[in-house]
Formats: structure tokens, C-alpha cells, sequence
């Protein structure tokens, strides 16, 4: 069952499209994270979501419930929608208890056992209701935004880059437990962010956004591993793309002989390696590619090998985890783990 439906969304300002006929479903207590560079549409679609903004043409469905569109318009405050934005948005006058309790109807006793029970259920100390937000900490301020918008019970929860202010650590960690406390609540969730990390391990549905038109929808490793396009592919982490030669489920290419994951295809095609699949050897094998390492860009756990490819003289560029004994110079083998993904024509 699905908590929500867009139907060709679009919206455009001063005669400028932002977004162009945008579908996309999210299903009833799932993680849909929606990523993409700045100025590509994802916070303008959010928003319209949330009924902050009216779109020009398409339809928004909430549980069978039309919320936008064909000239309907339930305004925000109405749509049972949570909303949790970049910088927590707390209110300063008012402690953490009265963010929390804001909106709460009820007795004084009543709505302390539901602060109470929201403060627990996002994993704050309940000695912090006293606090001023100014006294929290970025991720206690994010618990406090997050518990606010639950309070309301809200049918769908939207993220708006609610981890970017935080520490590297703080940030991990933070997710991670939003997440967690989202799957246990059965909240439908939507994260907007520009961080391709960020969406694929939040998410169990990843949608990607390029110009106001959504690149591809689907589960992360999906997209990770078989994306439709080039700069999808390299939008979601670093890879490795190649000219090569098709012919039944093989391709050639200046690393040799590598599977590919479309048997049908043939002829001249772009295809794909993930840097974790290619393996880098330091004993030379006779039945693996050799090569020379011209040179080395160390940053700390990852380096980037320079290669002059031992049979053709011609160079690549590989990431790969940094060790020891690998230098200019050096002669390494190379192992291509699984297939190589091919790109669409």
C-alpha cells in the first residue's frame, strides 16, 4: 500500500522549470531518499509535498487522498504531513519541552506523559526538557525537531538535509538512530539531500534528481551498482568508465577481458567498474593484467594509482584502498571482481 503518490509534478519560476513531470510513490512505512546537486529541484518538490508550495500541474496523493491538484488544495496544516528542516527550527523561546509539546491538546498532565513518551522514544534524557535550545547540542536539537513533528502523528515525515550542520561522527550516528526510530513508528519517510552516501544508506528507495526531472528511482544497491546513466553513475560514488568491445556477455577494454552484466548486447559500448572491484596485486600473476604505477595521489585511506598498462602502454586512472609497498614504479596485477555494468545507448 502506498502512503503517497506524485503524478507528473511540475512547477516553474519566472518562466524557468524547476521541476518537470516528477512521478514517484512511496510506500507505507519505507525510506525514500531523494538526492541530487543544488538547483536540481529536490527541496522545490519537497516543499510542495509539505503544501508550502502549489504546483503548477500533477497531482500530490497522500493514503488515497488527493492534496494537490485538478483543483483541490489542502493547505499544510491540514495534510498530517511532519516536517523536519536543515536547521531543526526550534522555537527559542520556548524550552525543550515546549517545542516538544507544542500543538499538543490535552490536560497540563496529559500532554507532560506524551512529551514524556516522544522525549524517550527519540533517545533524549528527560532532564533536557527544561533546556533552552541554545543549550542543546546540534543532534539533541535535531531529536528535539524530529519529536515535534511526531507529536502530530503524521501519516508521512519529510527530511530536509536535517544532518548536514552536524559533525562527521555526530552526523553517522544521528541517522542511523532516526532511522531506526522512523522503521519502528511505521512513519513513511521522505530525506532530501546532496550527499550520495547519506541517501544510500538511509534509504530503502533512492531516487535520484538531475534537472528537475527524477534520473532513475529504485533500491540503493540497484542504483549503486546499475545506474541508467553516466552522470548517475558518478553522482553516486566514484567509478571507473571505459570504451570497450561487446560480444556475448564480454567485453574488451584496455583492462582486458571483463563479464559484463547484459549477455544480449554487442558491439562498441561505454561500461562500468565500482573502484572496490577492481583488486590490486603486488605479486605478479601470469593470467592477470599487469601494469606500471606511473604515480600516486595518496589521501589517506584511499589513493589514486596512475597505470601505464604493461601490454598496450596505454594509462588509466584506479581508486583503490592505500597500502604499503605500492610506489612509482611498482609492477601490480589486476583482478576485476563480478561484472562490469553496461550503459544504456
Amino acid at each position: 500500500m502506498s502512503t503517497l503518490e506524485l503524478h507528473n509534478i511540475s512547477k516553474a519560476y519566472n518562466g524557468v522549470d524547476v521541476l518537470g513531470g516528477v512521478a514517484l510513490r512511496v510506500d507505507e512505512g519505507s525510506r525514500t531518499a531523494i538526492v541530487g546537486p543544488s538547483g536540481s529541484g529536490k527541496t522545490t518538490l519537497l516543499r510542495i509535498i509539505a503544501g508550502f508550495e502549489v504546483p503548477d500541474r500533477g497531482q500530490v496523493v497522500l493514503q488515497g487522498k488527493p492534496l494537490a491538484g485538478d483543483g483541490v488544495w489542502v493547505p499544510a496544516h491540514q495534510r498530517g504531513i511532519g516536517f523536519v528542516p536543515q536547521d531543526g527550527a526550534l522555537f527559542p523561546h520556548f524550552s525543550v519541552a515546549g517545542n516538544i509539546g507544542f500543538g499538543l491538546k490535552g490536560s497540563k498532565r496529559e500532554k507532560q506523559h506524551h512529551i514524556d513518551k516522544l522525549m524517550d522514544m527519540v533517545a533524549l534524557d528527560r532532564r533536557l526538557a527544561k533546556l533552552w535550545p541554545h543549550e542543546l547540542s546540534g543532534g539533541q536539537q535535531q531529536r528535539v525537531a524530529l519529536a515535534r513533528a511526531l507529536s502530530q502523528q503524521p501519516q508521512l515525515m519529510l527530511l530536509d538535509e536535517p544532518f548536514s550542520a552536524l559533525d562527521t561522527g555526530l552526523r553517522a550516528a544521528t541517522r542511523k538512530a532516526v532511522a531506526e526510530l522512523l522503521a519502528e513508528a511505521r512513519v513513511a519517510s521522505i530525506l532530501v539531500t546532496h550527499d550520495q552516501a547519506e541517501a544510500l544508506s538511509f534509504a530503502d528507495q533512492v531516487a535520484v534528481m538531475r534537472n528537475g526531472h527524477l534520473a532513475q528511482v529504485g533500491q540503493p544497491q540497484e542504483l549503486y551498482l546499475r545506474p541508467v546513466d553516466e552522470p548517475t553513475a558518478a553522482f553516486l560514488g566514484e567509478t571507473l568508465v571505459l570504451s570497450a568491445y561487446l560480444d556475448q556477455g564480454w567485453a574488451d577494454c584496455i583492462l582486458g577481458r571483463i563479464a559484463v552484466d547484459d549477455s544480449q548486447r554487442s558491439g562498441h559500448a561505454r561500461i562500468m567498474l565500482r573502484p572496490e572491484q577492481i583488486q590490486i596485486g603486488l605479486t605478479p600473476h601470469l593470467s592477470l593484467r599487469q601494469a606500471v604505477v606511473t604515480s600516486i595521489d595518496f589521501a589517506g585511506f584511499v589513493s589514486t594509482l596512475s597505470l601505464r598498462m604493461a601490454d598496450s602502454n596505454e594509462t588509466v586512472e584506479i581508486k583503490t584502498i592505500s597500502r604499503e609497498g605500492v610506489c612509482a614504479g611498482s609492477i601490480v596485477s589486476l583482478k576485476i571482481l563480478g561484472q562490469a555494468h553496461i550503459f544504456a545507448d
